[in-house]
């Protein structure tokens, strides 16, 4: 295993992308801080996993402000600044409604506060947590602020308020975001599974045919690690598709098969 002095900083790592993805960093070298708003006991799980002393769990709301900047000064004191920061936690369709997948809620039929409470964590959480980290990786001249989303046919899913909107505007903020931190050593890119994943997000009814052709969290670990690198400096405002990652490809050559160059 490699080791070196980067930190990264996974949200919504108890399970699912955020578990995969922890543990893939974590196996490259980097020191994890991890988090759930409240399963303490999946974030040891995902702990134990890892190699030794290095991932950290922190119970943290990213949906509250207050939450995100204790946070990221209790990574800071137990493991050091924060370079990396994976905005993964969100809140899904299940709020919504568990049948979803084949009853959709029309966007009027939506409980005002479940629309809120998804907003509050997929949208307010990442510039929360993102607005807690720049100052620092901005002072040392590079960092990654890694935003997870969707496909863009989700986002237009009937149904699929608030959930596809909460997506669209992290991309959004990733565009943004990465042209604001131009020239200063620090990347701002869209990261997606690239169709339906075996996360907590997915209903306990959809049939075992269907669960089968789910893709593998483990699927965002090459393309993450590739944007975590040296390698990836200067590549910002991208999203890029994990199930186009090609790994008979060098890193660059990988990444620009794997962006998706479809435009809004």
């Amino acid at each position: 295993m490699a080791s070196h002095d980067k930190v990264a900083l996974v949200t919504g790592a108890g399970r699912g992308l955020g578990q995969a993805m922890a543990l893939g960093l974590s196996r490259a070298g980097f020191r994890v801080a991890i988090t759930a708003a409240r399963n303490r006991a999946e974030l040891e799980a995902v702990a134990r996993e890892a190699p030794p002393g290095q991932v950290y769990p922190v119970i943290s709301d990213a949906s509250r402000e207050s939450d995100c900047a204790a946070l990221v000064r209790e990574v800071q004191e137990q493991l050091g600044p924060v370079d990396v920061l994976v905005n993964n936690a969100g809140r899904g369709m299940r709020y919504v409604s568990e049948r979803f997948m084949v009853e959709p809620t029309r966007f009027w039929e939506t409980d005002p506060e479940t629309w809120q409470m998804v907003i509050d964590t997929n949208v307010n959480g990442p510039f929360f947590l993102a607005r807690a980290v720049t100052p620092g990786i901005i002072s040392r001249g590079w960092g990654r602020i890694i935003n997870i989303s969707m496909n863009h046919e989700t986002m237009r899913r009937v149904g699929f308020s608030p959930y596809g909107p909460s997506k669209a505007a992290l991309e959004s903020e990733t565009i943004i975001w990465a042209q604001d931190l131009a020239g200063t050593g620090v990347t701002v890119n869209a990261l997606l599974p690239g169709g339906a994943s075996l996360t907590g997000m997915i209903p306990d009814e959809v049939p075992p045919a269907l669960r089968q052709k789910l893709l593998m969290p483990e699927i965002m670990v090459p393309p993450l690690l590739w944007l975590v690198s040296p390698d990836s400096d200067g590549m910002a405002g991208c999203r890029l598709v994990a199930t186009r990652w090609r790994t008979d490809l060098g890193g660059r050559e990988a990444a620009e098969a794997a962006t998706d160059q479809a435009s809004w």
